[in-house]
């Protein structure tokens, strides 16, 4: 198990346009031979949008793209005529296939945070396709078959016990609150990377957790 703190993330976005970015992975003029990737997932990134600010229109291309809002509204829309208003607890996920432009925005009048999460396909190319989930619940774990992994969200209440997927290779994420992963104490924006995960559980702390972990397998 390799623990991430969230004090290792790289710094980015554009804190004057009332962007806040912290990555996990290589990411832009953070570039990391070493940290460029684990299993499927390319990146984990935890962006914080002051209200009107956002992501003008831009590309991506062979990558699946799930996100988590954590607080406030995320306004999503696509070259694919997608439209939509993702709010804390929906999982979004955009497949860029051969190619996609959109637009992320905050037009709520309150502070947005969320999590993007970039994993790599299976089989590079197709068409572009969007889907948006409403208010998954607890422990019904999100397939993403185009890159061979499952997302799995938990809320803890305090002292909660969960599994933690076995799989070749397992991403845990601290949403919020913090948790006790086989030792070692996780807090908010922390992240451990598990290989071969086997019989692993978490605990959640005092003030209970709420986790993001993903289930992959070997490439």
């Amino acid at each position: 198990m390799d623990v991430r703190r969230a004090d290792e993330r790289y710094p980015g976005g554009d804190p004057a346009a009332g962007i806040t970015s912290r990555h996990a992975f290589s990411f832009g003029p953070h570039y990391d031979p070493d940290n460029l990737r684990f299993g499927a997932l390319l990146a984990c990134n935890e962006e914080h949008l002051a209200p009107g600010a956002g992501f003008d229109e831009h590309p991506h291309s062979h990558t699946e793209i799930v996100t988590w809002v954590v607080s406030g509204e995320l306004t999503h829309r696509d070259s694919t005529g997608q439209e939509t208003v993702v709010r804390a607890g929906d999982v979004q996920r955009l497949s860029a296939a051969g190619g996609v432009r959109h637009v992320e925005r905050n037009d709520a009048p309150v502070p947005l945070t969320f999590v993007q999460m970039w994993l790599a396909p299976l089989d590079p190319g197709g068409d572009p396709a969007y889907e948006t989930v409403r208010g998954i619940a607890d422990s019904t774990p999100y397939a993403v078959p185009e890159a061979g992994a499952m997302l799995h969200v938990r809320r803890l209440s305090p002292g909660e016990r969960t599994a933690v997927p076995d799989g070749a290779y397992v991403y845990v994420h601290v949403v919020r609150g913090e948790v006790n992963l086989d030792g070692e104490r996780l807090l908010a924006g922390d992240a451990a990377r598990i290989t071969a995960a086997e019989d692993s559980d978490a605990v959640a702390g005092a003030q209970g957790t709420e986790l993001l972990a993903w289930e992959m397998t070997a490439r």
